[in-house]
């Protein structure tokens, strides 16, 4: 049941201290210390001081303004499709949710008073909204787009509807009404007001239930449901009114579209943060790519410009479908950090709740929990001085909950316990280049990042190539073993130094060909400043047991090291993520095919034996696939701590059979087949070979627990090789993966 709410104007002064009340520090026993003691006969004026008590003790309220005549923002357009995203149910929703759960006070007026005055954190204080005035709005917008908006006052309902036919599509996307001049300005002057009261300290923080919303507006053009930017107008306020005390400002944006609006209203202003978690899609998720190149868009690229640069931060997911894991991990890794160290006097939340779970248009999946969360930690700076304003979120019961989340954690409840998912790598990724770009301007983001053109300059060498050189040196001082001359460009420059040959190769009747990848490194960086030291990092490389016991049996060896990255002088991102299959599989298919083309399949060796270790294994399966070389093969062994590969050949049907037999494939005792039954029953198919599940994680401990039993078995093979056919019969199978288990 719906009861009438009451704004809070007729009730004591304060929030519930009237003059006649107002604590005094001598009657007060809890206060007493020595901070209550002043020289020279100095004392602060009551009221202030009954503040700061109250501030203190958390018994100051949450703000909260919301006017029904914002509702009034409605279409022109009355055709049958006059249904908008930007709906002006959106504040009802959020404020009737506020009222079911007891955050606003909707009871007898006249017991207002005396409920603010013995609990005064009981309801939100009702915080009236009015207009904002045109000196305010120019403050953030030019005099022009002032006037552009004023003039929608006076035009007809035909005028509207065809202006808003014309801008309600695109970049623009508005639609315009006959009342959407006064609307937008009750929404700034809102916003205005709850910062406001804010700062002064009259509550202890605040949420704007206020539409139109604001932040794609630009300092000249509405755009993206938007007329005036609401948070920036309300910030220049707050900093020109109150300069002694809020100079420097947060403004977080959360919503799931970027904040093109905010963010070039303050791109080069020093004393405001701007932060926004966004879905960017490269440019391709709205408000996309600005008509004019030299206007930042929401790249993670973009960071601010002159006095400004460093205090634009853009966290801009690859895609939509992010929930409480991304946002999590950029509040952990990137916001708080930051945050802290600008230390602000202000945070204003540009609070768009489009990326949460339930909002087809944003495609997200953040909880209400997780808004709590996020709310929480915000709150822990400034003094708590946090302003939430409204912004986008277009499903009513997903805006109304999130809303409340955010609400109840303002008005001090605890955020409740949740769940934290796994953090999707793409995202990951994501946040690491954020940190690289945003290192130079924040001491907070620098452990960890290196400047890789300044370290270029010094004609510094990547550690992958280092370790290359120096297993090619301990391979020759150790069994003269020679790198094999890769005779194309393209893969020369990938693969120098990569293949590595026993003397007269050609000549042994036993060889083993290793296709692995390269050595494990461990390190413990120093807990301080991240940074490492050689004597605290390690080397661990498995197969050089295996290369010194082949030998020490007359085998002949090709050491094929593929490198998760291939060395490029123009990469300077301070981190580069591993291999991508589409990019590995090209490089490994083509180099194991010249392989086995110009060497393998001409040499008289009796016996061949392939072992893959890790992603490289990938070799192994494009050998068997692309080149008919079972009749030279004696065995196949392969560890497998990632993706199981099929080995499946339309062209030869007794491939996957001929796999199964004369294999042996490792897998992780962690791996992700082993966690479900079908995936289990799955991986004993033919075309995966013989698999084994080995009670070791990680490959170098698989190596060295069956180091044993994989000698032994190519040694078995070695006497007595198996190439019969057979007639055995398999059932079909579609050959597509599951899970850890990857199709061919």
């Amino acid at each position: 049941m719906e009861v009438d709410d009451h704004p809070m104007g007729d009730a004591d002064m304060t929030n519930g201290t009237s003059h006649d009340n107002s604590v005094r520090p001598e009657d007060d026993d809890d206060t007493a210390s020595d901070e209550a003691s002043y020289d020279d006969g100095v004392y602060p004026d009551l009221q202030d001081l009954a503040l700061e008590q109250l501030r203190r003790r958390g018994l100051l309220p949450t703000g909260c303004c919301y006017d029904d005549r914002m509702k009034l923002h409605m279409n022109a357009d009355f055709s049958p499709n006059t249904h908008h995203p930007e709906d002006p149910r959106r504040i009802h929703e959020i404020f009737k949710a506020f009222k079911r759960a007891g955050l606003v006070y909707t009871g007898p007026e006249a017991e207002l008073p005396k409920i603010i005055k013995e609990c005064p954190t009981r309801y939100m204080w009702r915080i009236p909204a009015r207009p904002a005035t045109r000196q305010e709005i120019c403050l953030a917008h030019s005099s022009e787009h002032m006037t552009w908006v004023e003039h929608l006052d006076k035009l007809s309902t035909a005028e509207l509807r065809e202006m808003t036919k014309r801008y309600d599509q695109g970049r623009e996307s508005l639609y315009v009404g006959s009342m959407s001049f006064p609307a937008a300005l009750l929404s700034a002057g809102g916003a205005i007001d709850i910062c406001k009261n804010v700062v002064s300290g009259q509550v202890k923080n605040a949420f704007a239930v206020i539409r139109p919303p604001g932040h794609h507006a630009e300092y000249d053009a509405p755009m993206g449901f938007c007329f005036f930017n609401n948070v920036p107008v309300a910030v220049r306020v707050c900093q020109q009114d109150y300069a002694d005390i809020c100079r420097k400002v947060l403004v977080l944006d959360w919503d799931v579209h970027h904040g093109n609006g905010i963010q070039n209203i303050f791109y080069e202003d020093p004393n405001v943060l701007y932060i926004s978690i966004h879905v960017y899609q490269n440019g391709h998720f709205y408000p996309g790519k600005p008509p004019s190149p030299e206007t930042p868009d929401g790249g993670i690229e973009n960071c601010g410009a002159g006095p400004g640069l460093g205090k634009n931060i853009n966290i801009g997911w690859h895609d939509q479908g992010m929930g409480d894991g991304e946002y999590m991990a950029a509040f952990q890794k990137i916001i708080m950090p930051i945050a802290k160290e600008f230390n602000p006097d202000l945070v204003v939340i540009s609070a768009g709740f489009d990326a949460a779970d339930g909002d087809e248009l944003g495609g997200c999946f953040v909880t209400p929990p997780c808004y709590a969360h996020m709310t929480h930690m915000l709150m822990s700076l400034a003094d708590g001085k946090v302003a939430v304003c409204l912004e986008g979120g277009y499903n009513l019961s997903a805006i109304s909950n999130s809303a409340v989340a955010v609400a109840r954690t303002l008005m001090g409840e605890p955020p409740p316990k949740m769940t934290i998912p796994k953090l999707n790598k793409e995202a990951a990724r994501t946040l690491a280049k954020v940190q690289a770009y945003q290192a130079p301007y924040w001491e907070c983001m620098r452990p960890g990042i290196v400047d890789v053109p300044a370290v270029q300059s010094l004609n510094a060498n990547r550690l992958h190539d280092v370790i290359r050189s120096a297993q090619r040196l301990v391979l020759q001082e150790k069994h003269n073993m020679v790198p094999l001359y890769v005779q194309r460009d393209q893969l020369y420059k990938s693969f120098e130094n990569q293949v590595l040959v026993t003397p007269n190769l050609h000549n042994s009747r036993r060889i083993l060909v290793i296709i692995h990848d390269p050595p494990q490194i461990l390190a413990q960086p120093d807990p301080i400043d991240s940074s490492l030291q050689p004597h605290n990092a390690w080397v661990v490389d498995g197969v050089t047991r295996y290369i010194d016991w082949a030998i020490s049996q007359k085998f002949g060896i090709m050491d094929i090291n593929v490198p998760a990255y291939i060395t490029n002088d123009e990469d300077a991102d301070s981190y580069i993520p591993g291999y991508r299959e589409r990019i590995l599989q090209e490089q490994v298919q083509q180099l194991m095919n010249y392989l086995w083309d110009n060497f393998l399949q001409l040499y008289d060796a009796d016996e061949i034996f392939l072992m893959g270790v890790g992603n490289a294994y990938l070799g192994v399966k494009v050998l068997l696939i692309n080149r008919d070389c079972k009749s030279k093969l004696s065995g196949v062994v392969n560890f497998v701590t990632g993706n199981l590969r099929p080995v499946k050949s339309d062209i030869d049907p007794d491939l996957s059979l001929w796999y199964k037999e004369n294999s042996r494939v490792y897998v992780a005792g962690d791996h992700a087949c082993w966690s479900d039954h079908d995936l289990t029953k799955k991986v004993q198919k033919r075309r995966f070979g013989t698999v084994v599940r080995s009670p070791k994680l990680g490959l170098n401990k698989m190596m060295q627990e069956h180091t044993d039993e994989v000698q032994g078995w190519i040694l078995s093979r070695v006497s007595a090789t198996s190439r019969g056919d057979t007639t055995e019969e398999e059932d079909e199978d579609d050959g597509n993966g599951i899970g850890g288990v990857r199709a061919g």
